[in-house]
């Protein structure tokens, strides 16, 4: 099969298409024909190295996968050929863990990530995944579409409802806010009834973040202090969660704009920066510090029956073919497109 496959970290040409074999379904795994994979950043620090946690190399990059099963394993229970279906983050957990056991697998020890752990990722013809991080796309839901819920909705819904716990007329911030993670960010902090404020670095995406639910929306560049403008919005006390998609690069603005006793959620980390800070500056004023790196299969199920009501509206930027991945990245990492890019291996 054709696969976009990195064998070393590098730049945008460490990326290259290769005929690789095609996979087999295990056990308890899905062969999925591929429709259609999104581009996250994490693809992006996987492939020039910043990222190396749960990488082993060479592996084929790619996460946000939806496709069509066409070959179940011998173990395999809950799907069939011909089933409409999209992954979470991982092909692997162990099933058996306390983690796994209470609806957290997101936590397994032994999971293992698509797209990070050797050949086994979206940008690909194929993908063969643990039918335990599989989920059903509704037959209301775009196929393609479905490619982010995982990352882009699923990981926001976690941020926000089981982590966050985003309660009705809070004030709510949001990072990154014009990015996959952001559109996303806003429509769910918006649905839980948050009062929310955007902040980007992009002056042109401001008036779309508006559309999709922003109440506020700070316009920053690079670098600036924003948590003034976020004061300001918020009637001078700062706002009571904090959606973090950026990290390190945001980290003394953000922790200046959250207010005593607020929750801050850490749901990105773009680069491999460290930041150094007082811990009084958090217990002070009893800010609590989380966590949401990733979606659980009931997290996914539950964002794709949002999708199916019309609840949230999945932000596609553009849709470009498997050879264009290097283009792909290029783009996301100077933060052009508002929400996700997609790829397709049969464009």
């Amino acid at each position: 099969m054709k696969a976009v496959v990195v064998r070393s970290p590098g730049g945008l040409d460490a990326m290259r298409i290769e005929q690789v074999p095609e996979p087999s379904p295990g056990p308890r795994a899905v062969l999925i024909k591929v429709a259609a994979c999104g581009v996250c950043f994490h693809d992006l620090i996987t492939r020039n190295g910043t990222l190396r946690f749960g990488v082993k190399m060479p592996c084929i990059l790619g996460h946000e996968i939806a496709g069509e099963v066409v070959a179940a394993g011998a173990e395999a229970r809950l799907f069939k050929a011909g089933d409409r279906v999209c992954t979470t983050q991982r092909f692997h957990i162990c099933g058996a863990c306390r983690f796994c056991r209470t609806g957290r697998e997101s936590l397994c020890g032994e999971s293992r990530f698509l797209g990070d752990f050797g050949m086994v990722g979206g940008y690909a013809e194929y993908v063969a995944v643990e039918e335990d991080n599989v989920a059903l796309v509704p037959d209301e839901v775009p196929l393609a579409e479905s490619a982010i819920v995982a990352c882009a909705i699923g990981t926001t819904l976690n941020a926000i409802r089981e982590v966050g716990r985003v309660q009705p007329g809070e004030h709510v911030l949001v990072t990154g806010a014009g990015g996959g993670l952001g559109v996303h960010a806003i429509q769910l902090a918006r649905l839980a009834g948050a009062h929310v404020v955007a902040v980007t670095s992009a002056a042109d995406k401001a008036e779309r973040l508006r559309d999709l639910g922003a109440h506020a929306v700070v316009v920053t560049r690079r670098g600036e202090d924003f948590s003034p403008a976020v004061k300001q919005a918020t009637e001078g006390e700062g706002v009571d969660v904090a959606l973090d998609n950026v990290g390190s690069p945001l980290f003394q603005p953000t922790r200046r704009s959250i207010a005593t006793g607020g929750r801050w959620v850490m749901i990105g980390q773009l680069t491999g920066e460290f930041v150094p800070f007082n811990p009084a500056q958090l217990f002070l004023k009893n800010i609590s510090l989380l966590a949401a790196n990733s979606t659980t299969r009931k997290q996914l199920q539950d964002s794709l029956q949002l999708m199916r009501r019309g609840q949230i509206r999945p932000v596609i930027a553009e849709t470009l073919p498997l050879a264009e991945a290097a283009r792909a990245h290029a783009l996301v990492e100077a933060g052009a497109p508002i929400g996700r890019l997609l790829l397709r291996p049969d464009a």
